[in-house]
């Protein structure tokens, strides 16, 4: 095991910084530190040295220069086996350095405020860290590298216990890479989307992202013969099924990844009581409004046959009596907010039933969506719109009834999930049928009608882009619909429009659409 003697503390983010600090003087490691950090240790009475007195040159040009120096990186990379390197430390006075603990200047912290010039940007572009952080973690044989706070505890431990082992140092150098990594990607990202007066466009012409591995290699992929993994994205803004914490049941397929998300994505964006069943990616069946063990039998009801099999997303804790119904039924994933110790009981029985705690139920708001193509990648902002209902206007001679407003509203709110091309028939907070993933529009409106059978009588319709023609129209009201809502917006409008009216069907326009490929 390397012994740890003395070590650089210099660190922006200062979390913990103090008791780390504190334990390593405690078992005699001599401290160098620069700037902030030292101040700030030497406050708590803390002892540390300033690097500029270690190597004799202050800290210059504002700052910029002070551990870009052959006494510091000599005394990081050199090779304790090496005797040469030993013999170049000897004639030089350089000391062993063997844990440097540095995380690096706030880069995206300040592009991310209003107003970052090009010249605030540029100032909180950290170079000494890096150089710092990539020479300890090349040499990790010798030297421990620490750029995450999280492992302070666990380090200390390890040096008492007498673990800090190769094994450990490569682990956290390979941290310190992908921290180096990941920060360079950010100011590629950063200035690649500047103009030359400095304002900022969307999308960068250089894109660089960063994702872990969340655990070991999934069994499989979509199918048996293709491998697969999942991966969190260290950026994103909102809650993914990364966030997620795995109570019970046997580990997480990739498909059980994709539907989870789809269906949590869906439950997220109701505000009432709402449970949702995805199955392959398409919610089957949704319900809002009453008890959670009503909204969730309701929802299975809607499709009892795609159900099974299918993942239950709920937007309020689980309880009791709805954990009682779902275990009538073979489900693959329940994602919610809670659990309570009554239905833990009651599905503890059901040993591969995967349930997801979901550390919040907020609907995402931003962010950005990827897709993998041949040969390149496809990037856009996440679909986070909320339909304001005095945005949408009446076209039909028949105003809608205050009820058909709330299927409406409901339905559209569905269909914003279902892949296109998509229709939702709903009624009474309550899907009724879903067609979904058509090549054209009235054979999904055809299938939800079936799904939906003389439910379908006086129910409203979302349709997730226009009505190219007026057959949809006149399929959706042969089901016995009694009104729409859509994005409008076809050269054929008017014709879609007297086809409504034809059929006494109150017609909403939405101006937006939601198609998902």
């Amino acid at each position: 095991m390397a012994s740890i003697k003395q070590a650089l503390i210099s660190v922006s983010d200062k979390t913990g910084v103090e008791v780390f600090a504190r334990a390593l003087a405690d078992r005699g490691v001599k401290i160098l530190s620069t700037g902030g950090t030292a101040k700030l240790l030497r406050e708590v009475g803390i002892e540390c040295r300033d690097v500029s007195d270690y190597t004799g040159f202050p800290e210059m040009m504002d700052g910029r220069v002070k551990t870009l120096n052959p006494k510091v990186h000599g005394g990081i990379l050199a090779r304790r086996d090496n005797e040469g390197d030993l013999a170049s430390m000897a004639e030089h006075g350089i000391e062993q350095i063997d844990l440097v603990c540095v995380n690096l200047y706030p880069f995206r912290e300040a592009v991310a405020k209003e107003g970052c010039t090009i010249e605030d940007a540029i100032e909180n572009i950290d170079i000494g860290g890096p150089c710092m952080v990539r020479a300890s973690a090349k040499n990790h044989k010798f030297v421990t590298i620490v750029v995450d706070p999280s492992d302070y505890e666990m380090i200390i431990a390890a040096i008492d216990s007498d673990l800090l082992s190769e094994d450990v140092r490569r682990g956290l150098a390979t941290k310190a890479f992908a921290h180096t990594a990941a920060y360079d990607g950010a100011i590629a990202n950063h200035f690649s989307a500047l103009n030359s007066d400095g304002s900022k466009r969307k999308f960068p012409d250089i894109f660089t992202r960063q994702f872990i591995k969340t655990a070991d290699e999934l069994r499989y992929g979509e199918n048996p013969h293709q491998d697969g993994a999942f991966y969190a994205d260290i950026e994103d803004e909102g809650l993914s099924l990364a966030d997620c914490e795995v109570l019970q049941g046997k580990a997480l397929s990739y498909n059980n990844i994709a539907d989870a998300d789809a269906a949590f994505a869906c439950v997220r964006d109701f505000s009432d009581n709402a449970a949702v069943i995805v199955k392959h990616a398409n919610p089957c069946g949704v319900a809002v409004g009453g008890s959670q063990a009503e909204v969730y039998e309701r929802a299975r009801a809607a499709d009892a046959t795609s159900a099974f099999g299918g993942i239950a997303a709920f937007n309020r804790p689980l309880d009791g009596e709805t954990a009682a119904l779902i275990a009538e039924t073979f489900m693959e994933v329940v994602i919610a907010p809670g659990f309570s110790d009554a239905a833990r009981e009651a599905l503890a029985a059901k040993k591969n039933l995967r349930l997801l705690l979901a550390p919040s139920v907020d609907a995402v708001a931003g962010g950005w969506e990827f897709k993998r193509v041949n040969g390149g990648l496809l990037v856009q902002e996440r679909d986070a719109h909320i339909l304001d209902r005095d945005a949408c206007r009446v076209v039909t001679e028949r105003a809608p009834t205050e009820a058909e407003w709330n299927d409406m509203l409901f339905a559209w709110s569905v269909a914003k999930h279902v892949k296109s091309n998509a229709i939702v028939f709903a009624k009474n907070g309550t899907t009724l049928g879903v067609g979904a993933g058509q090549m054209n529009r009235v054979n999904s409106t055809r299938i939800a009608a079936f799904h939906g059978g003389e439910a379908i009588k006086g129910s409203a319709v979302a349709s997730d882009a226009f009505f190219p023609f007026r057959d949809g129209v006149d399929a959706l009201a042969d089901a016995g619909a009694k009104a729409v809502i859509q994005p409008g917006g076809s050269v054929r409008d008017d014709e879609v429009i007297a086809a409504a009216n034809e059929h006494g069907l109150a017609m909403i326009f939405t101006g937006i659409r939601h198609f998902r490929h």
